[in-house]
């Protein structure tokens, strides 16, 4: 029997677009030198959104959704980090 995926109401799926919004934004802070932690923190944390954002484009919700903006984070998220392992 297949696996029945409930989309969650526009109203959910706003606020959970949301938090990706918040996520996004955290992670464009901290690349941009924005946030004072330290170094492990900041690892830690862009961990942390980026996992969110990838776990909940993988749900496949957000048909409509304009999702540049997570992609680009990211991509940003990844590139900081190389350039912090290289360092």
């Amino acid at each position: 029997m297949p696996e029945v995926i409930e989309i969650p109401a526009k109203e959910e799926l706003d606020r959970h677009f949301s938090a990706m919004g918040d996520s996004v934004d955290l992670i464009n802070a901290i690349v941009a030198g924005q946030v004072n932690f330290t170094a492990e923190e900041k690892a830690d944390c862009l961990d942390r959104n980026v996992r969110h954002l990838e776990i909940m484009k993988a749900k496949g919700w957000f048909d409509g959704y304009d999702m540049s903006a997570v992609d680009a984070a990211i991509a940003a998220s990844a590139a900081y980090q190389a350039a912090q392992q290289a360092a």
